[in-house]
């Protein structure tokens, strides 16, 4: 008898889990609140309680191919970072291909989740869930899955800036801000540096009379371009680079990295560099930020002191008169209000969740938490790839390099060189997936495709260079093998 599974949210992670439950012969049953799928990524012009939220401008800073589900790649045609309208699109041509929708329970909340009386020799669960008529359910299962995403319950601390109480102008969250409209011809000030706050310190920095920018502790902003005008996280994350971080020391690379950066744009002269090292915690993702500092669009300030009215005082006494609006960006705190276990309160801790997925504090382990894999402090490359080994290595799908490179050299050399891709995970072991190898192959024209809008000639001169190439290399070797026999001719005397 198939087991029962409970999957709570039809985002990314919820729609991926339904898929992984048929493909291990469980019944799955999810539960979406909304009418729709989506989760984040489906945009809502007006911010609804208990639900995540985003602004219109927002696109993606992961790029297709590394952010792809691993068995579905996304349309060729589609560009490498996104509008968020795209990426819901990608969401909806998955579930339709794998009929994903039939298992989902729209406008369905779940009230609560807890263990039954005989969990600990079941492991099974008690769900009760509300639809939208008002009509309560109780449901076991044999397991619950938990893929709600955590940027629901939005963190404004207040408390931490003495004064706001006389502040007399509009406070939000990044969770209500949708557009820069209302902020037209405004003094605002932006606390936190995070992708949103960078983001949104950008956008109304073009219509507001003047943004500040206000960060405690400083951040290495990076651009999506890389090498080449290529996806950043294409040319940085590859299993090449995490094996160098592992053999040589972080500061020395932390160094390299930071002065290549800052051959840009030197961060300490336009007020951003941070007290950490780049490879100690994430880079923030950022296209336009030094640009609207170079411009004097947006200013750089260290954290908020306090509030005198509509007057802003910040720690290096510096003091801005006449704010009209603040915007905090201070990020959101992970809430489950339908777990109803004592000992679950604080889920998405990193120390008590297994692997960051299943709660240690369980005997069984039939409950996990989805979706919530990035530790605080990480960076493109250091967590990333070993901790997806890690637990590739354990499922047995953890692409085997020797054997590769004995079996299949243009695949291996693509593996360890190349991005690490999500296809990578399904060459070999369980949930193998026979387009893999062919996904890994033509990744980069993927890459390459949307670009592909202007045809551009060839240059006539290409010849030319190929001749002086090829002469260029022959007069090389003439000139090695003529050292050779300086060389023998010394050593002979």
């Amino acid at each position: 008898m198939a087991r029962h599974v409970a999957v709570i949210g039809g985002g990314s992670s919820g729609l991926t889990c339904i898929k992984c439950c048929l493909d291990e012969g469980l019944e799955p049953v999810c539960f979406e609140s909304s009418n729709d799928i989506g989760g984040l990524w489906r945009f809502k012009e007006t911010p609804e309680p208990e639900r995540s939220s985003m602004y219109r401008s927002l696109v993606v800073n992961t790029s297709k191919e590394m952010m792809c589900f691993s068995d579905f790649p996304m349309p060729a045609h589609y560009p490498n970072y996104m509008h968020h309208s795209m990426l819901l699109n990608y969401l909806r041509l998955y579930a339709e291909h794998f009929d994903l929708l039939k298992y989902i329970h729209f406008q369905t909340t779940v009230l609560s989740v807890r263990q039954r009386h005989d969990f600990s020799h079941t492991g099974q669960w008690e769900v009760i869930t509300e639809d939208r008529d008002g009509h309560k359910e109780t449901h076991v299962f044999d397991g619950v899955l938990v893929c709600s995403g955590s940027f629901t319950h939005p963190v404004t601390p207040l408390s931490a800036f003495p004064g706001i109480d006389t502040f007399p102008g509009k406070c939000c969250h990044s969770w209500e801000y949708k557009d820069p409209h209302s902020f037209n011809g405004k003094r605002v000030v932006v606390i936190g540096i995070g992708n949103s706050g960078g983001d949104i310190a950008v956008e109304i920095s073009r219509v507001t009379e003047r943004t500040f920018l206000s960060m405690r502790g400083g951040a290495w902003v990076v651009s999506r371009l890389s090498t080449g005008g290529l996806p950043l996280d294409m040319n940085m994350i590859s299993r090449l680079s995490a094996l160098l971080l592992q053999v040589f020391p972080r500061a020395l690379l932390s160094w390299a990295v930071e002065r290549f950066y800052n051959q840009k744009y030197n961060h300490r002269l336009y007020g951003l560099q941070p007290s950490h090292r780049m490879l100690d915690q994430r880079p923030i993702i950022n296209d336009e930020l030094p640009g609207r500092i170079l411009q004097g669009a947006l200013q750089v300030k260290p954290n908020v002191r306090e509030f005198r009215g509509s007057t802003v005082v910040f720690d290096n006494e510096a003091i801005e008169d006449g704010i009209d609006a603040v915007i905090f960006c201070t990020g959101y705190k992970a809430s489950f209000p339908f777990l109803l276990s004592s000992k679950n309160n604080d889920p998405v801790g990193e120390v008590s969740l297994y692997r960051r997925v299943f709660p240690l504090f369980l005997e069984h382990p039939t409950l996990a938490f989805i979706g919530y894999s990035c530790p605080k402090k990480a960076t493109l490359e250091v967590d990333y790839i070993p901790y997806l080994d890690s637990i590739a290595q354990e499922i047995g799908v953890r692409p085997n390099l020797l054997w590769l490179f004995l079996t299949d050299p243009g695949l291996g050399l693509r593996v360890l060189f190349g991005p690490c891709t999500p296809y990578q995970f399904r060459l070999c072991g369980p949930g193998q997936w026979d387009g893999a190898r062919q996904a890994i192959f033509t990744q980069w024209e993927r890459v390459a495709q949307p670009f592909k809008t202007r045809p551009i000639p060839e240059h006539k001169t290409s010849g030319l260079h190929y001749w002086l190439s090829l002469a260029g290399g022959v007069m090389l070797i003439f000139a090695l093998i003529q050292l050779q026999k300086r060389n023998k001719l010394f050593f002979s005397v």
